[in-house]
């Protein structure tokens, strides 16, 4: 294309993506119309404005992403046609809804992603905008289906992966590959896994696979939402934006230690005791440590009932405890079965001796009579409720479990490991959560307790609807005598009741806040990234939070750290979708260049030599360095490296163990990427076993540029082919020669 042909189709360009900027605001324009208009009560019935009032404010968050990178670029069919692609689709009204840009999601749209030069998938040519807010800078093309073209996307593809990053990770809809997008767009209703080393895009794939599940499937999807599940805070921090970038919101992030509404992780567990929580086989701990709470007494206890003293012995409880087990009902629910019989025993006595001489079964009213106040005696009778909380406690999952950790009695009658001993008993760590809510559903709800809320809620809507009725008399005045934006119609309300429910009832809080507060929330969809980490017991919870088992697992098992995590995926999934999970794999690498991934596969060929590394996609001609320092060079030598990267563009992290100053462990930054690395003391890192191993591979894999290390005594040996340098800035932007 001429200079000349060029600037004609760049200002055409410009022209066209300014006029769906101004549809765009229009739409917006009109959104926030009815928006208002909800919120100021005209038309329709409150609870239709209401529910107005979400509708349009999810419409407004949708368009307002579409702000930055609305249209990214255009298809060219054979026939001389062609579309725009975009971040959401608008459309036409004027001209029969035609698009004026599609979706990236929709099926139109999948050439841009798919088309290469040996399969054009029926498109001559594929152009790219380049942007800067809302105007178009140029453009690049690529025309297919030429002999000899090349593969698409390269340029636009490594212009991304060369960029400094930011705070967060971005969303690749411009530049999703074809392996990529085969993911993305898989129709696969069940569980898709999904397998990649270091640097693949596993979890952004993952992201936008979310993004078009709820564009393909939303009716089934938005009113219950998406769960997306990583390793850490920080890591949750770095994906939250993308989906919201895409346009969609009802999405819930969560780790999986905040899968228990309101507990807070303060701890850490051995690796011993992590392994033995997340077996299945705690189970039957958990079990027993509840049967050990159901005790018989060694000694009657006795009870004050009417003129007369009965008592509790160890034959009546034990009738007692056999009903209630044999109920099936949870632990607190089964009291109530308990409770029953223990009644009973009690006032059959106490009747027989009171009524002994003057009282029969035949003088049916009187026996009753007396059987009733006996048992209101008992309802009242402190003695008779502190036994049974002694033979049969009302149990929370944190009373059961923090006793059990810090009592070595109830551990060894509970047939517990010791290992799980520890004396602060709640102090909670990841691997208690999926305890903790199992737990729930072995001890049930305390059903006393409900009840009573339930009696203080309909006590508190009784006078709401008071209050509301006053709202009614006020409401008669004359509406003459009102300012009219201000006006409540009286026949909107109906009547006090109504209202009231309206005030009480009606819970303000969008979806992923509501889902995140509510233990028994369902979601049709999850996502779990860091997969290979979670234990058995974690995949129990995720099951029962996804009934429909709809699931994109995330890993890469060459990570595995978890002394109970998975060392196959069949191992995990089998038990809940029995060869019903779909397995893809990812191989090239768009993070890590190839002078890195160098260093970091002599490290995984020997930990997991069957595990194949993935291929870069590009080299940077900058090589990874050493440098060994002494103890006292060592925290210098870390502020050299933070003093230098902080005057280049991106991110930089240093990693080491425990004890490092300014380093974060190599745990915590899984999932993440940065422009420059450091990795100090590899050999501690690398003494942890296993974990260890998978530790520093993770660590050498974060640095999408520069990566050095530091260490005081010898490399490890998997690390001598790194380039031994005196000091890191002179090397930082080394390159190959």
């Amino acid at each position: 294309m001429s200079t000349q042909g060029y600037e004609e189709e760049l200002r055409s360009e410009r022209s066209y993506v300014a006029g769906l900027y101004a549809r765009l605001d229009a739409e917006r324009a009109r959104v926030k119309g009815e928006y208002n208009a909800a919120l100021r009560g005209t038309g329709g019935t409150p609870m239709e404005r209401d529910v107005q009032v979400r509708a349009s404010a999810k419409e407004a968050k949708r368009l307002a992403v579409a702000d930055n990178g609305l249209c990214f670029g255009r298809l060219d069919t054979l026939s001389g046609d062609h579309s725009y692609i975009g971040r959401i689709g608008l459309f036409d009204e004027e001209n029969d809804y035609e698009p004026v840009l599609l979706d990236w999601r929709a099926p139109a749209s999948r050439a841009f992603y798919v088309a290469t030069a040996a399969s054009p998938e029926n498109m001559r040519r594929r152009r790219q905008f380049h942007t800067r807010g809302r105007k178009v800078v140029d453009f690049t093309d690529e025309v297919l289906g030429r002999p000899g073209g090349d593969e698409r996307g390269d340029a636009a593809l490594l212009a991304a992966v060369n960029a400094p990053r930011g705070d967060g990770m971005r969303d690749i809809v411009a530049t999703i590959q074809a392996e990529q997008d085969e993911i993305i767009r898989l129709d696969h209703p069940g569980v898709l896994v999904i397998e990649g080393g270091p640097g693949t895009g596993k979890t952004v794939v993952a992201l936008h696979r979310v993004a078009y599940l709820l564009y393909t499937q939303r009716e089934r999807m938005e009113r219950h939402g998406v769960l997306v599940v990583g390793p850490n805070p920080a890591f949750l921090n770095h994906i939250g934006r993308v989906l919201p970038s895409l346009g969609e919101s009802d999405v819930v992030f969560m780790t999986a230690g905040d899968l228990v509404p309101g507990l807070h992780v303060t701890a850490e567990d051995t690796p011993e005791a992590a392994r033995l929580k997340g077996s299945l086989k705690i189970l039957d701990v958990l079990a027993a440590a509840i049967a050990d709470r159901q005790r018989l007494p060694e000694h009657p206890l006795l009870i004050q009932l009417g003129d007369v003293m009965v008592r509790i012995d160890a034959e009546t409880a034990e009738w007692a405890r056999d009903e209630a087990r044999a109920s099936g009902l949870p632990h607190n629910e089964a009291r109530a079965v308990f409770t029953e019989i223990v009644t009973y025993v009690l006032t059959e006595r106490a009747i027989g001796r009171i009524g002994r001489g003057w009282l029969t079964r035949k003088d049916r009213e009187a026996w009753e009579q007396l059987r009733a106040d006996l048992l209101s005696q008992l309802a009242e009778d402190d003695k008779f409720t502190a036994a049974l909380d002694e033979l049969w406690p009302i149990l929370t999952p944190e009373t059961l479990l923090a006793p059990l950790y810090s009592s070595p009695e109830r551990l060894r009658a509970a047939g517990g490991d010791q290992a799980l001993w520890r004396a602060d008993g709640d102090a909670w760590t990841v691997s208690d959560v999926p305890l903790l809510d199992e737990l729930v559903d072995l001890l049930g709800r305390d059903t006393a307790a409900d009840k009573a809320a339930e009696q203080a809620a309909e006590r508190e809507r009784r006078t709401e609807a008071e209050y509301a009725g006053g709202v009614m008399d006020i409401l008669r005045l004359d509406h003459a005598e009102m300012d009219e934006d201000l006006l409540v119609r009286a026949d909107d309300l109906l009547h006090a009741g109504a209202l009231a429910d309206r005030f009480v009832e009606r819970d303000t809080r969008d979806l992923a806040e509501r889902a995140a507060a509510d233990r028994d929330w369902t979601y049709r969809h999850v996502v779990v990234d860091e997969a290979q980490e979670l234990s058995e017991m974690d995949w129990r919870v995720l099951m029962r939070r996804c009934p429909g088992r709809s699931f994109t697992v995330v890993g890469d098992l060459a990570q595995r750290r978890s002394a109970a995590g998975a060392r196959s995926w069949a191992e995990m999934l089998e038990p809940y979708v029995p060869s019903r999970y779909v397995y893809r794999s990812l191989t090239v690498n768009y993070r890590t260049p190839a002078e890195i991934m160098a260093v970091a596969a002599a490290l995984l060929a020997e930990f997991a030599p069957g595990v194949a590394p993935s291929e870069s996609v590009r080299a940077t001609g900058v090589r990874p360095w050493s440098r060994q320092v002494t103890e006292d060079e060592l925290p210098a030598a870390i502020e050299e490296f933070v003093r230098d990267e902080a005057g280049r563009d991106g991110t930089s992290v240093v990693i080491g163990p425990p004890g490092v100053p300014g380093a974060v462990v190599p745990s915590e930054t899984k999932g993440l990427e940065f422009d420059a690395v450091l990795v100090v003391e590899p050999m501690r890192i690398l003494a942890d076993g296993p974990r260890g191993a998978a530790e520093l591979y993770v660590a050498l894999t974060r640095a999408t540029q520069r990566l050095g290390v530091l260490h005081q005594g010898p490399l490890p040996r998997s690390l001598t082919g790194l380039a031994e340098t005196g000091t890191p800035a002179k090397t930082g932007s080394q390159r190959l020669t």
